[in-house]
């Protein structure tokens, strides 16, 4: 089965990330211990990523004890220079994606997650536009309309400067006609924050991923205007940018590294559980529950496509204006 995942708007040329397919089945690869580590705050998409990754591997028996540990900070980029420097660490992992290349940029980091062992890429998720349930924003247009009036007096929450939920608003702004530098961001690392913000009124509008957001939208606390998902996603009643006027689809990837120089035996194994939990039964249960998309990518395709994804990141946010690198 073909799976793509593309940054696209009417601006700049679809971005095309590589098909892939799953591989055959091998035989589960058993580790006695394993640190995970979310480079980021609970609450949040990362961290929600690790404790399904850490819960499916406890359920089907593939790890005996995982340490889940969170670092918290400037959108992953506190992490990874501490996860880089446990070289060789062959019982250490890392979960990340799109923003800790786009946060690396934003931050000047001199680190890059290139730098790291590509172990996968694991899943994707679209983001959701949502407002407050009491807001006067009752469509995506009102919203669209309130920015062209006056982009700074319109604020907007979610994650670090320049992260994929931040480009997503500039995509939207930019399909608009509006500046994005005018765009009147509060950033949070973590999706709690996020969320409390937007509960207690202090801000307008929120953008993350749809499963940090779903429990608020279906209790009605929260309404989504639009996501930006290529079509509409199955199980979820909210229309995409796209069907309401706005050429702006974003999958937020996520993927799994390992540190540099682990012995080829550790990085072999660390792939093959990997491999084997995106099929199991209890993985794909819970990518359904949490509307996730399959984009599943073994080490030997990922390795390449984290190098293109630099790039081509670094070439978008230029383009928005988020980057004079």
């Amino acid at each position: 089965m073909e799976k793509r995942n593309f940054i696209k708007a009417t601006f700049v040329a679809a971005l095309a990330f590589a098909l892939v397919a799953l591989p055959t089945a091998g035989t589960t690869a058993e580790i006695g211990r394993l640190k995970l580590i979310v480079p980021a705050s609970a609450g949040g998409g990362w961290d929600l990523t690790g404790r399904t990754i850490d819960k499916v591997l406890r359920s089907t028996g593939q790890v005996r004890s995982i340490q889940v540990e969170n670092i918290p900070g400037a959108g992953g980029t506190v992490a990874l220079p501490q996860f880089l420097a446990q070289k060789g660490q062959g019982d250490t992992m890392m979960v990340t994606g799109f923003t800790i290349v786009s946060a690396a940029i934003t931050n000047q980091a001199p680190n890059s997650i290139a730098e790291a062992t590509p172990l996968a890429r694991i899943s994707g998720e679209a983001h959701v536009l949502v407002v407050p349930a009491n807001s006067p924003f009752k469509t995506l247009n009102d919203f669209v309309e309130a920015l062209k009036r006056d982009p700074s007096k319109v604020s907007v929450t979610g994650g670090t400067p320049g992260g994929s939920d931040h480009i997503t608003l500039g995509l939207l702004a930019k399909t608009a006609g509006i500046d994005p530098l005018q765009l009147n961001w509060i950033a949070y690392d973590g999706g709690g924050q996020a969320q409390t913000a937007l509960l207690g009124n202090h801000v307008q509008a929120g953008i993350s991923n749809w499963s940090e957001f779903e429990g608020q939208v279906q209790a009605g606390r929260l309404r989504a205007l639009a996501i930006s998902a290529e079509a509409k996603l199955p199980g979820i009643d909210v229309p995409t940018f796209k069907e309401q006027g706005h050429d702006v689809v974003l999958y937020n990837w996520r993927g799994l590294f390992a540190p540099p120089g682990v012995s080829d035996a550790d990085r072999q194994k660390l792939e093959s559980v990997i491999a084997t939990m995106v099929k199991s039964e209890e993985w794909k249960k819970e990518m359904q529950t949490r509307k996730w998309v399959d984009l599943y990518m073994p080490a030997s395709e990922f390795g390449p496509q984290v190098k293109k994804e630099v790039q081509a990141i670094t070439e978008i946010m230029k383009t928005l204006g988020f980057s004079k690198g």
